[in-house]
Parts: C-alpha cells; structure tokens; sequence
C-alpha cells in the first residue's frame, strides 16, 4: 500500500457529520434540561410546609406518615419528570435528526452543484457555468468564485490554443523555407559552389528567424508563468543607450532621426527584462519605420511612476487594431513580416510582471507611440 492510500480513505460525508453533530447539540441540551426540571421539582417539593405528625396524607394511593410527605413527593415529582422527560428527549432527538437530515441537504446542495460541475470540467466543456442563484451566502460566494475561476481558466485556454496555432504557424515558415532549398539544391546535378553558397546563406537566415522566434516564445511564456521577479534597482533611463547601440546602424542606414529625453526613473524589477523592454520598443521603432523617418524616446516620472514612452514613424495604423498588437503574432496593417510578431507581446508581459502596464496608440501621420507605466522603486533616493 503506498504512502498516499490513508489520505484516499473515505470517511462519513460531509452531510452526516454535520447532522451528527446537530442532534448531539440538541441532545446534551435536552439532557441538561431534563436534570434542571428533576431538580427543580425536587427543590419545589422539599419546600412543602410541614403537617402535624397525625395529619392523614395519601400520596399516588398510599398512605404516607405527614413527617416524610416531603420526601415522598419529591420522589414522586423526580420519577414523574425522569419518565416524561425520558419520552420527550427520543421524541426531541429523533425530530432533531430528522430536521438537521433534510436542512442539511438543502444547504449543501449548491456545494455538490459546484462538485458535479468541476467533474464535468474538460479542455472543451470550460464554457459551462453554476450559476448559483438565491441568498447572497458563503456558499453562493463559493459558486461565484469558481465561475470566476472557470471564466479565467476559459480565458487561458482560448489564449494557449491561439498561441499554440500561431506559433505553429510561424515556425512552419522557417522550417518549409529550409526544406525548399535543400530539396531544391539536392534536385539540381549541375549545382555549383555558388549555388551552395546561396542556399547556406538562406539557410542561415531562416535557421536565425525560427532560433529568434523560439528564444521569444520562451522569454514570453517565462514572462508569464512567473509568480515574482527580482527587485533589484534599474533606472530604465540606463536601458536606452544599450538598446540604441544594438539598432544604430540599421537606423544610420535607413536615415532614420533618433531624439531622446532621459531623465531618471528608478524601477525594482528583473534588469534583464526590463532591458528587453526597451530593446524590443526600439527594434519595433527602426524595423517598422519608414526610410528617412523619425524616432523618439523619453523616460522620467509621472504621476508618481516611472514612465517609459517610445514612438516613431511609421505605416498607418488603425486606432481599432493597437491593441491587437499586443497579441502574439499580430502586425497592423502596412507593418513588415521580418520580426517574430512577440515583441509588444512581451513588452506587456514584463510589464504585467514587474506591476506596471502598457499602453499604444497611433501616430497622426503614421507610426505608433507605445508607453509603460512601471511603478517606482520604494528604496529609491529622493
């Protein structure tokens, strides 16, 4: 037998321990009350004014001395009590069990709704709710918060499948361009070295685009499936020159203009994270502009966070898509198909992580202005 099988034991259920106990409540006060009435008539009795020695007294038919009339109605009283109160107590503990049974039942029905509802739950069947009706108790709480639970864990699931097609998709694209040029090369005789060269050269670029997307796939799912992230002080003002260093000439070549305004802001949080912040802000900036354009970075403090605010110039983007540009996978309309398509998807899950968001809207004109708010760092300096 293994170590688990004591805790797989199945004791009485919940409904008749419950009725148990009520009827040993109601029982031990009935037991109680008996004694005080046995008592109680005892004491009455003992308090019969005394009769003189001669005086004829007959009790339940027998002739009793006047000295011990007392006595004997105590005794009577006591026996009296203990035989009807003897009935009334199986009467009372019977009556008890019964009601605390069906009471019982009617309160726990909504908790074993909410059982047979989770053992109906499957990846397919998430849309099915409680919907528990009737006083607002703790067991209609209960309900509510498993519907709650259930609408966050619908809300996932539906994330994960449109995660999971995307992704396949996108990696089918690298991995069919791989296949093409190798049965392609492998198909032609009279390939040279040059024509090697050329499919290498492929090759390495469609390898780069699926180990990029891989590497974001993991970053994003870390991202979220992480409970807590290191707080160590980051200034996000410090971020931008490295992100920059990483883009320059790609943005010297496309004639793009950089400004930046950098004042301090003091964030706690994972600094290699918040780096990749601002890295894929920037990247999205020159990858997505236009030749000739412009980009502009600023980072302070507003309104008592720290605020990181990247825009550039750029296609036209509706203002009813921004925010399926945080989705995985998702490009505006006019926006290139050269990145993996996770770079605000990741920007909103370290935001998400490190207590902050962000946020997108429109460029008048073209382009995009993407904002993450953080929140400030407790230890900083003032």
């Amino acid at each position: 037998m293994s170590a688990a099988s004591p805790a797989l034991r199945r004791g009485p259920g919940l409904r008749v321990r419950l009725t148990l106990v009520a009827t040993g409540l109601v029982a031990v006060v009935a037991v109680v009350m008996v004694w005080l009435g046995w008592m109680l008539v005892g004491e009455v009795a003992a308090g019969v004014p005394q009769l003189p020695p001669d005086t004829p007294v007959t009790v339940d038919g027998v002739r009793v001395p006047a000295g011990e009339l007392a006595d004997a109605l105590g005794k009577s009283a006591r026996t009296e009590v203990l035989r009807v109160g003897s009935i009334a107590f199986a009467m009372v503990v019977i009556a008890a069990a019964l009601v605390s049974w069906v009471l019982v039942r009617r309160v726990l029905r909504p908790l074993h709704e909410v059982t047979a509802a989770a053992r109906r739950l499957s990846a397919e069947s998430l849309d099915a709710r409680i919907g528990l009706t009737g006083p607002r108790d703790e067991v209609a709480e209960l309900a509510a918060t498993f519907d709650a639970m259930l609408d966050r864990l619908q809300a996932a699931f539906d994330a994960q499948r449109r995660f999971v097609a995307n992704a396949s998709h996108e990696l089918r694209t690298p991995l069919a361009v791989l296949r093409t040029e190798v049965d392609v090369t492998l198909a032609d005789p009279g390939a040279d070295v040059a024509e090697l060269r050329r499919m290498a050269e492929v090759i390495r670029e469609a390898t780069r685009r699926a180990e990029h997307l891989v590497a974001g796939l993991l970053l994003l799912a870390r991202t979220e499936a992480a409970d807590a992230v290191p707080t160590e002080p980051v200034d996000l003002a410090e971020t931008v020159p490295i992100a920059l260093d990483a883009v320059r000439a790609e943005a010297r070549d496309r004639g793009l203009k950089i400004r930046t305004d950098l004042a301090s802001a003091r964030v706690a949080g994972d600094a290699a994270l918040l780096g990749r912040i601002t890295g894929n802000l920037v990247e999205n900036g020159v990858r997505h502009n236009v030749d000739g354009g412009w980009l502009t970075l600023r980072t302070g403090v507003e309104d008592g966070h720290a605020v990181l605010a990247v825009a550039s110039s750029g296609p036209v983007v509706s203002p009813e898509t921004v925010a399926e540009l945080f989705e995985p996978f998702r490009r505006g309309a006019g926006r290139t198909g050269t990145g993996t398509g996770l770079g605000l998807s990741i920007v909103r899950a370290v935001a998400h992580a490190h207590g902050g968001r962000a946020s997108a809207e429109p460029v008048e004109g073209g382009g995009l202005a993407v904002t993450v708010t953080l929140p400030l760092d407790s230890r900083r300096s003032d």
